[in-house]
């Protein structure tokens, strides 16, 4: 099974925080609670979140999650676009080429809403002209954020549909499924071959909070949410299992989202739609 989306470092991101006390670990630590984790829920492969941390010598904010990485069989980098660099500042988009070059980064990632750009700004345009060269997809937060500072406008899935039309040789991946504008979201989907989703980050809390009895009957909302999302899009093909980690434990979110998601998609979900989304070999 594939996790699409970690965190191994403080996303360094307006009002988030760290996430969790992990985080803020040594590497060697952080590391062996993620080999547990992955070990614990069954997952073989899984894409971890860069900070946003751009700097001369790490333009993708991928330092630190490599370094976890390096330590983590199976484990990968995503790097973190930076809206706020200028479109025309060829010198660091050179050296984000010379990072991808290197093979090390797997995907690209926006946080939209917590930084207060639309998915079409010209900058972000430049990354996915790379992110096209490289053949690698490109991520998006959507929907709720995790920060009073954010703005919601800039992270609703209705964004996304831009530019996967001015961009249909990219692959585009919306985190959360833009919940709470989960059919939203699936209209984005249904609409554009190029577009996916993850189902990361939908509840956050321990284990105890993903069972679903009268004391959590918010789960029940979700849940609902995602049916009538995977109903409506009619893309099975499309949807990607993910936690969030740490926000949630990865053996207690995978047997959530088994529950969820029809029996029918588990093989899609959990392997084989990260595997064409990611070209794993």
């Amino acid at each position: 099974m594939i996790d699409a989306h970690i965190h191994v470092v403080p996303p360094q991101i307006p009002g988030a925080g760290s996430l969790a006390p992990i985080l803020r670990s040594p590497a060697e630590r952080v590391a062996a609670v993620v080999r547990q984790e992955m070990q614990n829920a069954g997952m073989t492969r899984a894409f971890a979140m860069g900070e946003w941390r751009i700097t001369a010598d790490d333009p993708l904010g991928i330092n630190r999650t490599l370094m976890v990485a390096d330590k983590v069989p199976g484990l990968s980098a995503i790097g973190i676009m930076d809206p706020m660099k200028d479109k025309d500042d060829h010198e660091h988009f050179r050296r984000v080429r010379e990072v991808m070059a290197a093979g090390r980064v797997v995907a690209l990632k926006a946080y939209l809403g917590y930084l207060h750009y639309n998915p079409s700004h010209l900058t972000y345009r430049r990354y996915y002209e790379i992110a096209e060269q490289y053949d690698v997809p490109v991520f998006f937060h959507t929907g709720d954020t995790y920060s009073p500072y954010a703005k919601l406008k800039y992270a609703h899935p209705l964004g996304v549909d831009d530019v996967a039309v001015d961009h249909p040789q990219v692959r585009f991946v919306m985190a959360h499924l833009g919940n709470p504008w989960t059919v939203d979201a699936a209209e984005v989907i249904y609409k554009n071959v190029n577009v996916w989703a993850d189902l990361s980050g939908l509840v956050v809390g321990e284990a105890e909070d993903l069972i679903y009895d009268e004391v959590h009957e918010d789960l029940a909302d979700v849940i609902d949410r995602v049916h009538k999302a995977i109903r409506y899009c009619g893309r099975p093909n499309r949807f990607l299992y993910g936690t969030d980690w740490p926000l949630v434990p990865m053996a207690a979110y995978r047997d959530f989202i088994a529950a969820m998601v029809p029996a029918e998609m588990h093989e899609l979900v959990f392997r084989e739609n990260a595997e064409r989304l990611f070209r794993v070999k």
